[in-house]
């Protein structure tokens, strides 16, 4: 058994054990995800290969957002931060890199990013994340995601592509300060389409859950997919026939949340795919949920939407990420 840091009066709290497996493992997994774990017949969950952590922190050092704290343990790493938007030279751009090239069976990921006070902060993914076929058990990751006082933080990862019989179960965590802005999107695939691959997978869960340091609870969407069950993953609420899925929340007190829903309505309208924009409880923000066939369509109409958000809050269009 790992020993338990203590902490010493006047001290630093202690760092957690990242390899203990209650760190990384998730919790509250959903039972359609939970059901299936298993001992895979090649390396099982906990296995050096298989679990992957980022803990990063950022604070303001010279008028600029630096990364003053690093952990990382392959499969998923960082490069060094980046500053490359002149518009807001001080914001530090993280990408992050899985060496796997995705995800796979019994892997257990967990990644927590923690921007300090009046930083700058963007993350995104360098690629889509591909979520492999697996035969055993599932996979997992842990997203925890604070945001001090003053901050100005975005979580943007590339889309999420499940492939045939994928399992996954992924929880996001945003704590939000108040004074502090937090923008987060994700985009879902039917599948690997031009394989054929549509809703082929076993079991696709998401849960994000947005709250103050205080625990009130601001934001909470819940995603279950099931293929073949009852409830479809077709209808409305879901993909609506659809083959993509993208979603943007942000919570913010830099404008009125009915100010910041305008903004994002004005920027997609006329752009020919479905949406809505919902002002978040307690007037926190705004919610914008998009549904279309077409990827190119999607990636535009959410590159837009975020583009009116810096724009509302910063007075700085979205750079150019030049992703391929």
């Amino acid at each position: 058994m790992r020993p338990t840091p203590t902490a010493h009066p006047g001290s630093s709290p202690p760092r957690p054990d990242r390899l203990a497996p209650d760190y990384y493992t998730a919790v509250r997994v959903p039972p359609d995800v939970a059901a299936l774990a298993s001992v895979p017949d090649t390396l099982g969950p906990g296995s050096p290969a298989k679990v992957g952590i980022i803990d990063l922190a950022f604070a303001v050092r010279d008028g600029r957002t630096e990364l003053v704290e690093r952990y990382q343990k392959t499969p998923l790493q960082i490069m060094r931060p980046l500053w490359i938007d002149p518009a807001m030279p001080g914001m530090s751009y993280i990408y992050l890199m899985a060496t796997g090239g995705g995800i796979a069976q019994a892997d257990r990921y967990r990644m927590d990013f923690r921007c300090g006070p009046g930083t700058e902060v963007h993350l995104t993914t360098q690629a889509a994340t591909k979520v492999f076929r697996m035969e055993h058990d599932y996979a997992s990751q842990r997203v925890h995601l604070t945001v001090e006082e003053g901050a100005y933080a975005e979580y943007l990862p590339d889309p999420l592509i499940p492939f045939r019989d994928a399992r996954f179960y992924q929880r996001t965590e945003v704590t939000v300060a108040p004074g502090a802005t937090a923008v987060v999107g994700d985009t879902l695939t039917a599948g690997r389409l031009a394989r054929g691959e549509r809703h082929a997978y076993r079991v696709l869960a998401t849960d994000l859950h947005i709250a103050r340091p205080d625990g009130t609870l601001l934001a909470l969407d819940t995603l279950r997919l099931t293929p073949g069950a009852e409830t479809g993953v077709l209808g409305p609420g879901v993909f609506a026939g659809h083959d993509h899925v993208a979603s943007l929340f942000v919570v913010t007190d830099r404008a009125p949340a009915t100010e910041l829903a305008d903004a994002l309505h004005t920027a997609l309208a006329g752009l020919g795919l479905l949406y809505g924009v919902s002002v978040l409880p307690r007037d926190c923000g705004a919610l914008v949920r998009l549904l279309d066939d077409s990827p190119v369509g999607v990636a535009a109409a959410h590159t837009a939407a975020w583009d009116a958000v810096r724009r509302l809050l910063t007075g700085h269009p979205a750079p150019d990420l030049r992703k391929p």
